[in-house]
């Protein structure tokens, strides 16, 4: 492996698990990037989606590429590597991810609606979203424009997507 010492339980890992140990040291070296999604193709394509605290540069892919595909041997298996940001339209998937949105506009999809508001809070069991919507006037006619926030917990959220406004 390309003059590295590499420890004798290494020689006994499923490719999988190689790459994951590999992903994990290079992380490791980035405490603000983190790891959204991991997969590895039946015809050994390793797909790196990560996400940061403050978000993902050029370089930071460069580099866990490199801590990933420097430390395999392509003899021992072929394999291709991308590594890339979630995007802006990907869903969010961690607590984290929430976390550090915070302040940003969300389409959140739940089992029976779709709101889309600002998220004002999140913890580690739900989110609090804030929006203004028009309802019916309580006495006489018409509609107002009424103040409404929602605590939502996670398990509730089938997709949330942080929404762009120009």
């Amino acid at each position: 492996m390309r003059g590295l010492i590499v420890p004798s339980f290494y020689k006994n890992m499923t490719f999988k698990e190689k790459v994951s140990e590999l992903l994990n040291a290079g992380l490791e070296e980035k405490p603000s990037i983190f790891l959204i999604d991991l997969s590895i193709t039946d015809a050994f394509k390793i797909i790196v989606t990560l996400d940061g605290d403050n978000g993902v540069t050029l370089q930071d892919c460069i580099d866990i590429s490199r801590a990933i595909e420097h430390n395999l041997d392509r003899e021992e298996q072929d394999f291709s590597l991308e590594v890339a940001s979630g995007g802006v339209s990907a869903p969010l998937k961690l607590v984290r991810q929430y976390k550090k949105n915070i302040g940003r506009t969300l389409q959140v999809k739940t089992a029976t609606e779709i709101i889309t508001a600002e998220l004002v809070d999140a913890n580690d069991e739900f989110i609090t979203l804030t929006w203004t919507a028009r309802e019916p006037k309580k006495i006489g006619k018409g509609k107002e424009t009424v103040e409404k926030r929602q605590e939502l917990p996670y398990t509730d959220i089938k997709e949330a997507i942080v929404t762009i406004t120009f």
